[in-house]
């Protein structure tokens, strides 16, 4: 299928936050209850419209652990988005965020547009985070903020276009240089007159939904 852009995602945070369930979700529209624990990278896509122009998210799962984290900051160097997820039941992951940010700001460009995210919105219950403390972290850092739940979906949806959404703004104002692949944003076949056939050109193919392992 043929878009206008496409934008490298990545997922970042603590093992266990969620991260996966949150990438099936938004690609597969499901829940997995039971989530093997993510080894390296996997991969999920997904078409999406905004303003009209087709945009294809081209998101990277991370795995949380501290094994893995060099394996990570590889990924870092070209992705235009970064969702970094915490789980509002387990406080650690909160207090973490610090030092996952301080990563991600060190090895990504500069204007890789950050959405921080509290997983886990349905154990109302067990929270453990207030939203309040999110936003604040959000504003502090200058960060957008969103709480969701892989499990229901809520805000699913939105956590990944509004993401999508600030990094379509950027290149409208000029802010991202978008023939430079390094910021995470390919230009796609629809931008391009020569390709009539809307064949993406390249390796920029790829099923829309799925991911490897």
């Amino acid at each position: 299928m043929s878009y206008a852009y496409l934008f490298k995602y990545i997922i970042i945070g603590d093992t266990g936050v969620g991260k996966s369930c949150l990438l099936l979700q938004f690609t597969d529209k499901r829940f997995q209850p039971v989530h093997d624990l993510t080894i390296g990278v996997e991969f999920g896509a997904r078409m999406i419209t905004i303003d009209g122009k087709q945009i294809k998210l081209q998101i990277w799962d991370t795995a949380g652990q501290e094994s893995f984290r060099s394996i990570t900051r590889s990924y870092y160097r070209g992705a235009a988005g970064a969702l970094l997820v915490y789980d509002i039941t387990r406080r650690d992951t909160f207090n973490h965020l610090t030092t996952w940010l301080e990563d991600a700001r060190q090895h990504s460009n500069s204007n890789m547009v950050i959405m921080l995210i509290g997983n886990k919105s349905d154990l109302e219950a067990r929270r453990e985070v207030k939203k309040e403390e999110g936003e604040a972290f959000a504003r502090e850092h200058g960060l957008i903020f969103m709480e969701t739940s892989a499990k229901t979906a809520a805000n699913v949806e939105e956590a990944f276009i509004n993401t999508a959404k600030e990094i379509y703004q950027k290149i409208q104002d000029g802010v991202f240089d978008i023939n430079n692949e390094a910021n995470g944003i390919k230009i796609g076949p629809q931008h391009s007159p020569a390709n009539p056939s809307g064949m993406p050109s390249g390796g920029g193919g790829g099923n829309q939904g799925g991911g490897c392992c």
